[in-house]
């Protein structure tokens, strides 16, 4: 019989610092699955309510965005900033074009 936090594991988590852009806001990713992330930023959140972001990754490629929306499944005081986790819902991976 499989435990909620068995659930929740599930999915293998990588630490990661990557930038996040969310509307009219920034934040600092502090770790990443396939289903979901943990980020930091300045801006409060209400568990349930729904999110939209991107996480820019660089690659053998270039720059890459990783836009999702999401859920937030949960927010916690982190000593000045604010913890978001979200569930990721919707996701796809856009090449930024470094054209002059």
């Amino acid at each position: 019989m499989a435990t909620n936090s068995a659930k929740r594991s599930r999915e293998e988590r990588v630490r990661a610092t990557l930038p996040v852009s969310l509307d009219g806001a920034t934040g600092i990713t502090r770790d990443v699955s396939a289903s979901g992330v943990f980020f930091e930023t300045d801006v409060n959140y209400a568990p349930g309510s729904e999110i939209s972001f991107a996480i820019e990754l660089q690659g053998p490629a270039g720059k890459m965005m990783f836009k999702c929306h999401g859920q937030i499944v949960r927010v916690e005081d982190r000593g000045g900033k604010v913890g978001v986790a979200a569930k990721i819902i919707e996701s796809r991976l856009e090449a930024i074009n470094g054209g002059s």
